[in-house]
């Protein structure tokens, strides 16, 4: 019988997730409810849980006091610049709040027209219109509003540099503010610097360190341990971290594959079939109006089994039959087609008929479909399934 469906993505329900829960168990029990007992799953089928659930299982948090008292220890001086960081409530607010409270003096250096995962101040037609050079122009908080006034954020509706340095301020540690896009500008003001930048913090510390920097570390250079008994992430620090309550955050979890290889194993125990499993976080996508890039986690997979390393191995469908079978249609078209996919080689790397296919990692590709599919608000689908994603037309 011919199969008429392709890739299917299933958010699927599941418990509110409380610190000690049973992460594995819940995964392999709501999979299993919503596949008919397992009945409806196949080999290479996968599994994925939302990273934020994952680590409230954990219990992976961590205050504002304890955030102060890792950067007192690492700061000692108490004055150090905040370089490059995001513009979120969500994400950042809390972790700048901890840093303040660890500061006397915050210079707080923020990249335009956008911070680095595309929310934006203003518009590069703006900064156009100013006749500024944002690759080397540097700003005042006086020039800037000079140039540019109060501006809301499209989306939130906060001004995102009165919101910063207001909370800074109200921490009892003095702030001051710059706008900037290369790094090296903060050495004007400090020779200590806190890189908040995500993908691009490596970098930053590189650049720094060159330019005569004392102290250079990043987000994830903080609670790599813990602190006071606070959760910790040590790869990753305060990277990838979440608001939590107005005092605490919720840390990026850690020690991850042991929960994607017992899910893999409870859900082979149950159905005898060979599920794929992941952790995802952010998926690596931009939006097309308010052009932000949604990856502000440090990776999309923090965990994931063997079998989703990798690339897609792809043949484009309309390159063969626009050029390799011009000639054919209907039947016969359908049929030339599926023998060369049965007849592709292991790596199509550099062939013309995988151009155009979509050159990314499996775990980065799969987790941007699972994180459009749970969303962000409340849907209740913290699990995805999903079937099909390694098969092809010719697969029945």
């Amino acid at each position: 019988m011919e199969r008429y469906t392709g890739v299917i993505s299933r958010g699927v329900r599941g418990p509110i997730i409380r610190e000690g829960d049973d992460i594995v168990k819940i995964v392999v029990d709501s999979v299993l409810k919503a596949s008919n007992g397992g009945k409806d799953m196949n080999d290479r089928d996968v599994v994925a849980v939302t990273e934020s659930v994952v680590a409230r299982a954990q219990g992976n948090y961590a205050s504002c006091a304890d955030i102060a008292a890792d950067i007192k220890a690492k700061f000692p001086s108490g004055e150090f610049g905040v370089i490059f960081p995001i513009l979120s409530r969500n994400r950042f607010a809390i972790c700048l709040k901890g840093f303040a409270q660890g500061a006397k003096k915050i210079t707080l250096m923020l990249s335009y027209p956008s911070d680095e995962v595309g929310n934006h101040l203003i518009s590069l037609d703006e900064v156009d219109a100013a006749g500024l050079n944002p690759y080397s122009d540097v700003l005042t908080e006086e020039e800037y509003r000079k140039h540019f006034g109060y501006k809301l954020h499209q989306f939130t509706g906060v001004d995102y540099i009165e919101y910063y340095k207001k909370l800074v301020q109200d921490q009892g540690a003095e702030c001051e503010v710059i706008f900037a896009n290369d790094c090296r500008a903060i050495l004007k003001y400090t020779k200590n610097v806190l890189c908040c930048d995500i993908h691009s913090r490596e970098r930053s510390k590189r650049l720094l360190k060159a330019a005569g920097a004392e102290i250079v570390l990043g987000m994830d250079n903080i609670l790599t341990a813990p602190v006071n008994g606070s959760g910790c992430n040590e790869s990753y620090g305060l990277l990838g971290t979440n608001k939590a309550t107005e005092d605490t955050v919720k840390l990026f979890p850690h020690n991850c594959q042991p929960v994607v290889d017992g899910i893999a194993a409870g859900l082979k125990a149950a159905t005898g079939k060979n599920i794929e499993a992941m952790i995802y976080g952010d998926g690596a996508f931009k939006d097309p109006v308010g052009k932000i890039w949604e990856l502000a986690d440090p990776v999309v997979s923090p965990a994931y089994t063997a079998g989703l390393e990798g690339q897609p191995n792809e043949l484009k469908l309309k390159y063969l039959a626009d050029n390799d079978f011009a000639d054919l249609k209907g039947e016969e078209l359908k049929a030339a087609i599926s023998q060369r996919i049965k007849e592709k080689e292991d790596n199509l790397v550099g062939n013309m008929a995988s151009e155009g296919t979509t050159p990314r990692r499996l775990t980065d590709l799969i987790g941007s479909l699972c994180d459009l599919t749970s969303g962000s608000g409340d849907k209740g689908t913290p699990i995805i399934w999903i079937s099909g994603y390694f098969d092809n037309m010719t697969v029945e």
